[in-house]
């Protein structure tokens, strides 16, 4: 009997937030009050990703302070212009950290152009081969720049330990692109919003396989929190909506997408012990 009830915990839906920035205002101001909303909406791992040298220290203390937060280190193209050698190497030292499951998010920024693009493409270039050399996943940010970005990855291809395409905002041709380099994709909460079809005629048809959620918080609340500030415990409303586009359940979404953010970023598994504390 005992066994029996066990395996019905187990199948108990929760999700993974495989994209969160806890470490940013407000929520690192919250830190605790947050990853306990977490637990309670059944979110068994958050990943927060550090986007320059001091946010990446941060993201790494909350990593070494909650057993369920996991961490990504890299620096985001809006601080290229930032960057040199010698930081270079003080990432690559954070990346190191055990609790650290894939290096990024860098990639390319066309919108804000907070840093010039030559920068952009040159700190973009080096991460590619740092994060091969690490043998960690890598975590990509593509905003207006999905022609330029997908093809400096296909030009640094293969990637080993596989990579995400994080809040994904492309065209279905662009998410062909990434599944060919056998990439993840990771939907947003924009996938809520009433007018972004685009983005739910995309998620249609991502292979189950490949399919990862976030919430990139405390950026992009799905609907219909949108006006306060994100985080993991909202996910629920995006994997929810994203059961409506492919037309499955919520259950099935749940353990899909949380299947394969264990298996991409290595994860521990899900045991009976701390999927109780998730119930």
């Amino acid at each position: 009997m005992q066994e029996n009830a066990d395996q019905q915990e187990l199948l108990h839906p929760f999700l993974v937030d495989s994209h969160a920035h806890l470490e940013l205002e407000p929520l690192i101001n919250v830190a605790e009050a947050v990853v306990q909303r977490a637990l309670a909406a059944r979110i068994a791992y958050i990943i927060t990703v550090g986007i320059d040298l001091d946010d990446a220290k941060l993201a790494l203390a909350l990593a070494d302070r909650f057993e369920m937060v996991f961490a990504c280190v890299g620096f985001h193209p809006h601080n290229a212009k930032e960057v040199d050698a010698e930081a270079f190497l003080k990432m690559e030292a954070l990346a190191h950290h055990p609790k650290v499951m894939g290096y990024g998010e860098i990639g390319l920024d066309f919108f804000r152009d907070h840093s010039p693009r030559d920068s952009q493409i040159e700190v973009f270039a080096y991460q590619l081969s740092l994060a091969k050399k690490l043998e960690k996943p890598v975590v990509i940010h593509l905003r207006n720049a999905y022609t330029q970005g997908l093809g400096m990855l296909e030009q640094a291809a293969p990637f080993p330990a596989g990579g995400i395409i994080h809040c994904f905002s492309g065209t279905e041709v662009d998410c062909g692109r990434a599944l060919d380099l056998g990439f993840h994709v990771s939907i947003p909460g924009t996938v809520t919003y009433k007018k972004n079809e685009a983005l739910r005629s995309v998620v249609a048809s991502i292979p189950a396989e490949r399919l990862l959620l976030e919430t990139d918080c405390p950026f992009l609340t799905p609907e219909p929190l949108r006006g306060k500030d994100n985080e993991p415990a909202y996910i629920e409303h995006t994997a929810r909506r994203v059961a409506e586009v492919r037309q499955t359940s919520f259950e099935e979404i749940c353990r899909t997408t949380t299947e394969n953010a264990l298996r991409v970023f290595r994860l521990p598994s899900i045991t009976t012990d701390n999927k109780r504390q998730l119930c």
